[in-house]
């Protein structure tokens, strides 16, 4: 596997902090200091090597991506199996709350759903292996580095997937713009659930769709009749998180 490219100050810091494996990192010869500082001196803790370079070096390197001066090479990304997300759960005394991403094509949509993701407490995402964003260096960017604590897991049959998660006692819901019923309505988001994010243009798919236990919708008073879909995906994430939550 090749060496995977990181970009931006928050990525490349959580890549540091959280212990990936980081070999080189680069930064422009007029970069803000007070963004490369804190960097490069995590950097030498860990003995990276670092090299200042001409700004359009780091623009060539990642195409297309705001890297604020700093770039690193890191070990490529480690993906995890389904399993793994279920045993994160159990370790934390938690039950599962994952994301099925039903052909998420857009790499900001990703990293978005994954900073909601770290910052509601998911225990993971679940990507198909075709048809759909990877992790990416415009991914990490977008999630400000939540990439390096939300772990994903890649599968080759979603709907298989799916099958297995209900084996195991979690309750799949999709989120579809002509459910009957509510997300502020059901109460299947105190267990073990997985919510189903579809694509951006054509929504989950009609097999995906049949799979899901429920089928919720986000109210809309307005002119539109959908969101974005990482705008949609934080919306419910956040519901799950506010059922969860400890009262009092």
């Amino acid at each position: 596997m090749q060496e995977e490219m990181i970009a931006g100050k928050h990525s490349v810091t959580e890549a540091l902090r959280s212990g990936r494996t980081i070999n080189k990192i680069w930064i422009a010869d007029h970069a803000q200091k007070h963004l490369t500082m804190p960097i490069i001196a995590e950097a030498r803790k860990h003995g990276i090597v670092i090299q200042n370079v001409d700004k359009r070096k780091l623009d060539q390197m990642v195409p297309g991506v705001q890297h604020q001066g700093v770039v690193a090479q890191a070990a490529p990304y480690a993906y995890v199996e389904v399993d793994d997300l279920l045993k994160i759960a159990e370790e934390k005394g938690q039950a599962p709350f994952l994301l099925i991403l039903d052909e998420i094509e857009d790499p900001h949509n990703l990293g978005s759903i994954l900073r909601t993701a770290d910052c509601t407490g998911a225990h993971g995402v679940i990507l198909p292996k075709r048809r759909s964003a990877q992790i990416t260096a415009t991914v990490s960017k977008t999630s400000a580095g939540a990439v390096e604590y939300v772990s994903v897991a890649r599968v080759t049959n979603l709907a298989q997937t799916i099958e297995q998660l209900k084996e195991m006692g979690v309750w799949v819901v999709g989120t579809v713009v002509d459910a009957d019923q509510e997300i502020y309505d059901t109460d299947v988001f105190n267990g073990p659930v997985a919510v189903v994010i579809g694509n951006e243009s054509k929504g989950m798919g009609r097999l995906i769709r049949e799979k899901c236990d429920v089928l919720v919708k986000l109210p809309m008073a307005g002119q539109i009749n959908s969101l974005n879909a990482s705008v949609a995906a934080g919306v419910v994430m956040y519901e799950v998180f506010r059922r969860r939550r400890p009262q009092g």
